[in-house]
C-alpha cells in the first residue's frame, strides 16, 4: 500500500508536468515563438528556468553525495566565482545579444568574426551540451536501481544493472521530449517552475525529517558539528611551502578560495554567457534588463540551495554515523537516493523521487530545446535560404526528437562508465566535460566583446583548437594515452600537473584569447 501511494505522487506529478508542457502546443506558431517564447516570457519565471537547468539530477544526489564523503561546506566557495561570472556575463554579453536580435548566439561570432568562427561555436556546443546533458541524465535512473536492490533484496549484476538504468533513462526521456517539441521553450521555461518548486520542496523536507529522526536528537547533530571542522574557505596551499609546491596545489584542488575567484568566475561566464542552452532562456525575456536581473538572481540563490545539499549529505553522514547500515551504497551518489527509499516516510519519499525526476526533466528539456534551435540556426537554415517559417520549426521539432535519440546513448554510456567504476564523483565528471571545450569558446567571445580589431576566421578557429589541447595538456591526457598505448613517453609529461576541473575553462579561455588575438579582422570592403 505504501509503494501504490508513492507512486500516485509520482505519477500525478508526472501528469502535471506533461499537462503544463502541452497546453502551449499550438496549431500555428513561428520560430521565434518556439525558440524565444515570443520574448514575452516574465523574469521571474525566466529565474526559476534557470535555476531549474543548472540544479541537475546531477546536483540533488551529486552534492549531497559531495557533503556525504567530503563533510564540509567547501564547495560553497565556488558559488564566489559564479556570481561574479553573472556580473559580467549580464553586463558585457546580455545587451549584445539582445542589440543584435540573435536566435542563436553563436549568430553573434558570425556578425563579429565570420561563418567559420560561428560553425565552430556552434558545433562545439552541440557536442558538449550533448556529452555533458547526457552524463546528467543517467544520475535520475540511480534511483530506480537502487530502488531495485532494496525491492529483490539482491545486489544486480552488471547487465541487470544497465537494463534498469537505461530503461530509467528511455522513460525520462521520451516524456520530456514529448512536451519540448510540443510546446517549445515556453514549455520548457513554465515547467521548469514546478520542477523548481518540487525540488527544492523536496530537499527542505529531506533536511527536516534528518534533524527529528536523528539518533540522539539535535544534541547529536551539534555535537557532530562541534566535533567536526565543515569550513568553507580553504586556500590550498601549506604555510612555509614553496611557491611552485603551492601553486600545484592550488591548480589540483578543486575546491579553493582560488578556485572560488577565478576558476569559478570563469566557469560561470563559460556555462552562462556561451552555452545556448542557460542563455536562451534568457533571450525570452521581454528586454535585456529584466533579462540581467534573472541572470544575476540566479547566482545568489544558488547559495541557498547549495547549502541545503551539502546539508543534507554532511546530516547523513552524522546520522550513519549513529544508525550504521551495513547495506549503506558504496558510491557516493547513491547514499541520499537510499536513504531516500530506505527512511522517508511513504508520499512524501514519493515526493522526493518526483523531486529527481523533476532536477532531470528540467535541464533535460532546456537542453534539447537549445540544441534543436541551435542546429536548425545554425546549420539547417543557412543551408536552406528558402526555408519557410513552417519548415522551421517543423524541422526544430525534428531534432528535437533526435537530439533526445542520442542524449540516450550517451546517458547509457556514462551509465556503463560509473557502473564499472564506483569510486567516481558526479560533479567532477559533469562539470568536467565542459572544461575540455567551453574555455575556447569562452575565449572567443570575450576577444569579441572586448576588442574591435583583433581575431579572423581562420585565427579564430586555430585558436580554439589551441584552447582544447593546453586544457587536454594540463589534464594529463597525453601521459594517459601513452600508458594506455604502451608507448614510450618523457618525464616532462608526468612532471605537468593535472589540473582540476575548476581551472579548464580558465586555461582554455586565455589561450585562446592570447592566440587569436595575433590575427587582425580584416577590413570590410568598401562599398
Amino acid at each position: 500500500m505504501d509503494v501504490i501511494v508513492d507512486l500516485l505522487v509520482i505519477c500525478a506529478y508526472f501528469v502535471l508536468v506533461v499537462y503544463v508542457g502541452l497546453r502551449f502546443a499550438k496549431g500555428k506558431e513561428s520560430f521565434e515563438d518556439f525558440a524565444l517564447g515570443g520574448r514575452s516570457i516574465p523574469w521571474f519565471a525566466v529565474l526559476a528556468s534557470i535555476i531549474a537547468a543548472e540544479t541537475s539530477a546531477a546536483t540533488f544526489l551529486g552534492a549531497p553525495g559531495e557533503g556525504f564523503q567530503l563533510c564540509n561546506y567547501s564547495y560553497l566557495q565556488i558559488l564566489i566565482g559564479a556570481i561574479i561570472g553573472r556580473i559580467i556575463v549580464a553586463r558585457l554579453f546580455i545587451k549584445a545579444f539582445f542589440d543584435y536580435n540573435v536566435f542563436s548566439i553563436y549568430e553573434y561570432l558570425e556578425i563579429r568574426f565570420g561563418s567559420k568562427t560561428r560553425t565552430a561555436g556552434s558545433a562545439l556546443f552541440l557536442v558538449t551540451r550533448l556529452l555533458a546533458s547526457g552524463a546528467r541524465l543517467y544520475v535520475a535512473a540511480i534511483i530506480i536501481a537502487v530502488g531495485y536492490q532494496l525491492f529483490t533484496g539482491t545486489q544486480p549484476t552488471t547487465e541487470q544493472q544497465m537494463v534498469i538504468y537505461f530503461g530509467a533513462i528511455l522513460f525520462i526521456t521520451i516524456l520530456t521530449a514529448v512536451y519540448t517539441s510540443v510546446g517549445g521553450i515556453k514549455a520548457v521555461v513554465w515547467t521548469d517552475c514546478i520542477q523548481s518548486s518540487v525540488m527544492f520542496g523536496g530537499a527542505l523536507s529531506a533536511i527536516i525529517l534528518l534533524i527529528f529522526t536523528m539518533p540522539g536528537g539535535f544534541s547529536t547533530i551539534t555535537d557532530f558539528f562541534a566535533r567536526t571542522p565543515t569550513p568553507i574557505f580553504l586556500t590550498g596551499t601549506e604555510s612555509g611551502g614553496s611557491f611552485s609546491a603551492n601553486l600545484r596545489s592550488i591548480l589540483t584542488s578543486e575546491y579553493t578560495i582560488w578556485a572560488a575567484f577565478l576558476g569559478a568566475t570563469f566557469t560561470a561566464m563559460a556555462t552562462h554567457g556561451t552555452d545556448q542552452d542557460m542563455v536562451q532562456r534568457m533571450l525570452t525575456a521581454s528586454d535585456y534588463k529584466k533579462s540581467r536581473v534573472s541572470l544575476i538572481a540566479s547566482g545568489f540563490a544558488d547559495i541557498p540551495i547549495a547549502f541545503v545539499f551539502l546539508t543534507i549529505g554532511i546530516l547523513m553522514n552524522c546520522y550513519y554515523q549513529q544508525a550504521p547500515d551495513t547495506n549503506l551504497p558504496g558510491k557516493n551518489s547513491e547514499v541520499f537516493a537510499y536513504f531516500i527509499l530506505t527512511r522517508m516516510p511513504v508520499g512524501l519519499r514519493g515526493l522526493l523521487v518526483a523531486g529527481i525526476f523533476a532536477t532531470a526533466m528540467g535541464s533535460l528539456s532546456a537542453a534539447l530545446n537549445a540544441l534543436s534551435t541551435s542546429f536548425t540556426r545554425d546549420f539547417y537554415m543557412r543551408r536552406r535560404i528558402a526555408a519557410t517559417e513552417d519548415g522551421a520549426v517543423s524541422a526544430a521539432k525534428f531534432f528535437t526528437i533526435v537530439f533526445a535519440g542520442l542524449m540516450t546513448v550517451v546517458a547509457g554510456i556514462t551509465a556503463f562508465f560509473v557502473i564499472n567504476h564506483p569510486d567516481s564523483r558526479i560533479i567532477p565528471i559533469v562539470l568536467g566535460i565542459f572544461g575540455y571545450t567551453y574555455g575556447s569558446l569562452l575565449g572567443i567571445f570575450l576577444l569579441g566583446f572586448l576588442t574591435k580589431d583583433r581575431g579572423s576566421d581562420v585565427g579564430n578557429c586555430i585558436a580554439m583548437v589551441c584552447g582544447f589541447f593546453i586544457v587536454c595538456l594540463f589534464t594529463g591526457m597525453p601521459a594517459q594515452i601513452a600508458e594506455t598505448l604502451e608507448l614510450k613517453h618523457s618525464d616532462a609529461l608526468e612532471a605537468i600537473p593535472v589540473i582540476s576541473f575548476p581551472w579548464r575553462i580558465t586555461f582554455g579561455a586565455l589561450t585562446t584569447v592570447l592566440v587569436a588575438s595575433l590575427f587582425k579582422k580584416k577590413p570590410e570592403p568598401l562599398s
